[in-house]
This record gives structure tokens, sequence and C-alpha cells, in this order.
């Protein structure tokens, strides 16, 4: 999870192949109008974001219940977008990928997103509620390099869960 530009398809895509798990990204799932919309230079609202969740909700609960464990990239970037999620599969565990404005804006500045314009990061950074207490999720400084997010965050699954290697 996070803001545009935090690196969570590249982060997603090495978890999924350190974990044995396929990757997904959200941006995929977008219906056509919330694409439209964002390529405009509009912020989604949470009436746009709703039916976009549900799509990853059951697509991460379904691979659950044929245990298929799968890493989705996804913003996730209020808490109740979160809960949303944990609703349909309550062992989900957070990755937020958080780095200070100016490091994300400069990484945007190198990159041509399908329909996600670098004038949109405001309003991510807007509408970002961190990572609460009571959620599973791990906090990481996105200007590690992938390798050692990647170990971060095994070391951090090892200690939530035991099973996790």
């Amino acid at each position: 999870m996070g803001v545009s530009g935090s690196g969570k398809s590249t982060i997603g895509t090495a978890l999924g192949a350190a974990f044995g798990f396929e990757f997904i990204d959200g941006d995929d799932l977008h219906p056509r109008a919330n694409k439209e919309k964002m390529a405009a230079g509009h912020p989604l609202n949470d009436e746009d974001r709703a039916p976009w969740l549900e799509i990853i909700a059951e697509r991460i609960g379904a691979e659950l219940a044929d245990g298929h464990p799968i890493v989705v990239a996804c913003s996730s970037l209020k808490r109740k977008y979160r809960d949303q999620l944990v609703a349909h599969a309550p062992s989900t565990v957070f990755v937020h990928l958080t780095g200070e404005r100016a490091v994300i804006s400069e990484r945007q500045s190198h990159r041509v997103h399908e329909y996600m314009p670098n004038s949109l990061l405001d309003s991510q950074f807007t509408t970002l509620e961190p990572l609460q207490s009571d959620e599973r999720g791990i906090a990481v400084d996105l200007t590690m390099t992938p390798t050692e997010i990647v170990d971060f965050v095994r070391a951090a699954l090892g200690a939530l869960s035991p099973t996790v290697q």
C-alpha cells in the first residue's frame, strides 16, 4: 500500500517472487470509468473506489479460499479501504511504503503512468491515513532498495507469524 509512485508494483513483484506467490497489480482491476477520471486529472473519491476495492477484496478472498496466497499492489489509502479488504481476507497484512513527498514526486517525474498523472500526488497524500497500531501491517521506508525492503518485510512477517518464512 502507499501513494502513487511509492513503488507498490516494483515491491509487490519482488515480494511475490520472494514468497512464490502470484502478484496482482490493483491498477489493472480499476473499472474503466476510474481510469478515465484519473487520466483527466481528477482524483477518485470513496464512491469511485468502493467497487474497485470490492473487486480486489473478492479476488484476495477467492485466492485464499483456493489455498493460494497472493501479493496485491493497492493504494489502500484509508483505513476504511483496508477494512473492506480485510473483511474478505482477515489474514491480510499490509506493507505500507512510506516516504517523503519530495522523494516520491522525484520518482514520478521519471515515469509515465497510463492514467495516473503526477498532478494527483497531492490528493493521494491528502487522502492517506497511515496504518494504525491495531492493523496488521508493516511500515517500510521506500528509500531502501527493493532487496532491502523484501528482506525487511520477510523478517517483519516472521515476527508477526512464525509460520511465514
